[in-house]
């Protein structure tokens, strides 16, 4: 969503009541809010706009002034199916407009909490459905080729002479901590980078993560997740303990690692591993599922170990699994 539409000072009270509802209550991630806020208040612009119900372009909406506030409770379903007209028109992709759509929903529901409205004007209002796409996931293989990009990084950083910025071993331990952990317990790149050291269990191998919305569950983690997490702080100059982060951002800072930067590190590992270089770090939450789901994991506890609150959002793994034995069937039976 356009940065631009978050640029003013939001002046609707009650957004701002839902945004720090989103932060303290819910516990929603940093890229929730965003796309929150992001969509209110473009909702807030179009409707404050002279051709709210013509087809003016998006870049009207998305003009650097706060946008005023909104009278909630007297908009009705007919301002909210020309704002959809409005978004079709402007050629938005059907993910995109169900997400703005997602927003005021959410909205809605918090406003008639706190008694501003009875009803929503967008219940049961007709959406584009989204296009049914399978999730991209790496092979076993290309995992593993993954798992070993950082030391081939650092083996051809240590063969590089001359000036440049310095490479870092304690770094590259940590990333293939990062990738390992990922894999072994199929976390969110949000959950991982908020990894505390009394979340590790390593008695049990269990992590304590602390997923959408504040829920918290408990997911195994296998050895040698565990192993490389003890070398990266075996490297550091002080032992992490307590409520220190598992991941720093750097050798020096004790900050915690932040979602942009292992974006970036992961797309350098994809390139050395010869893998798309676009693919995300929730690429390997992906391939996590369904790995487990071929190895014969049943559907529900997938599901509590990825942290989904309905079974729906699993099934789409069962799907990717189902597509590649046809594929394998088409391939190898002979009357296929």
């Amino acid at each position: 969503m356009n940065q631009s539409a978050a640029d003013g000072k939001i002046r609707d009270k009650w957004i701002q009541k839902f945004l720090t509802h989103l932060a303290t209550d819910r516990g929603a991630s940093v890229y929730t809010q965003r796309n929150y806020r992001d969509a209110l208040t473009e909702f807030c612009r179009w409707h404050s706009s002279p051709q709210s119900t013509v087809n003016s372009p998006q870049s009207e909406v998305h003009g650097p002034p706060a946008p005023p506030a909104v009278a909630w409770e007297k908009l009705s379903r007919d301002d909210f199916r020309n704002y959809l007209r409005f978004l079709g028109r402007n050629n938005l992709g059907r993910a995109a407009i169900r997400l703005r759509f997602s927003a005021l929903r959410t909205f809605y529901r918090f406003l008639m909490r706190h008694g501003v409205v009875e009803v929503s004007p967008i219940k049961n209002l007709s959406l584009p459905k989204l296009e049914k796409r399978l999730p991209k996931f790496l092979t076993k293989q290309q995992m593993l080729d993954l798992l070993a990009a950082p030391v081939k990084w650092l083996e051809t950083q240590q063969q590089r002479k001359g000036p440049g910025r310095p490479f870092s071993a304690v770094a590259c331990l940590r990333d293939v901590a990062v990738l390992e952990t990922i894999y072994s317990c199929g976390l969110r790149i949000s959950e991982l980078c908020g990894l505390r050291v009394e979340d590790i269990d390593r008695g049990e191998q269990l992590v304590r993560v602390r997923g959408k919305g504040k829920k918290e569950r408990l997911v195994p983690i296998g050895e040698p997740a565990l192993a490389t997490i003890q070398n990266y702080w075996n490297a550091l100059k002080e032992q992490p303990f307590g409520a220190s982060p598992v991941f720093y951002a750097e050798t020096r800072r004790r900050a915690p690692l932040k979602p942009l930067q292992l974006s970036r590190r992961l797309k350098q590992y994809l390139a050395i591993a010869g893998l798309d270089p676009a693919l995300t770090p929730h690429k390997l939450r992906h391939s996590y599922a369904t790995h487990l789901l071929d190895a014969g994991a049943d559907l529900r506890s997938v599901q509590e170990l990825l942290g989904h609150a309905h079974l729906i959002t699993t099934q789409v793994y069962t799907h990717v699994s189902t597509e590649r034995l046809k594929k394998a069937y088409d391939a190898a039976h002979p009357r296929a």
